[in-house]
């Protein structure tokens, strides 16, 4: 936890690094939360703290895009405390579980000894919750900076992790009745991408997306 704390304020030098990137816009200013809204917000919500996004561990709910896309890709850094859980929802709408209403790839930290034996395959870090299951052992330890990339090109959802590729789905081949009516945002083609917090310490930076 001290290395955690200690190095927030490198995360202030680097916010706008990847801002050359060709076709990406950045979607976080470092500053304040210009262009996000907050929807069933927690305590303070989301704060901007040494030019980073922060869902503090007494905050939460979900901060949105105003803007909403289809097809995309979407680069972000994040670094979580022990246990830390969070989510990225793409093609969400403003209201209802954005798990089920649009589509929520999961931030996690699996490992962690909270969620020992309570986890199915696809509640691991980077699945599309209760749908896929993405890859395991890419995951850096509490307290490191992660960065990955979330691709949504039609009906194929592609997810890399520090580098790896750890799912690449494509949403038709999801058959089971039960879980398409569970479901309904799987058929979504466009939507908000939102930070889905939920109650502990998650921070976030170099926030981009390419519209495809």
């Amino acid at each position: 936890m001290r290395i955690f704390w200690t190095a927030l304020l490198t995360g202030a030098f680097s916010v706008f690094a990847f801002s050359a990137e060709p076709g990406f816009v950045s979607l976080f200013n470092g500053k304040n939360l210009n262009g996000w809204q907050l929807v069933n917000g927690k305590g303070p919500g989301y704060i901007v703290k040494n030019g980073l996004l922060v869902c503090p561990a007494d905050g939460g709910g979900n901060l949105f895009t105003d803007k909403e896309f289809c097809n995309f890709v979407f680069r972000f850094e994040f670094r979580f405390e022990p246990g830390g859980n969070n989510g990225v929802g793409i093609r969400a709408p403003l209201s209802g579980d954005i798990a089920y209403q649009g589509m929520e790839i999961q931030i996690l930290d699996h490992d962690h000894e909270r969620y020992k034996g309570r986890l199915k395959p696809t509640q691991y870090h980077g699945s599309v919750y209760d749908v896929f299951p993405a890859k395991t052992g890419y995951l850096k330890p509490a307290g490191e900076w992660n960065s990955e990339e979330i691709v949504a090109d039609g009906r194929r959802i592609k997810v890399t992790l520090n580098g790896a590729v750890i799912l690449d789905v494509n949403l038709d081949d999801m058959k089971d009745p039960a879980v398409l009516a569970k479901h309904p945002g799987l058929k979504r083609t466009g939507g908000h991408i939102g930070f889905l917090g939920h109650g502990t310490l998650v921070e976030f930076r170099n926030i981009r997306v390419k519209p495809m």
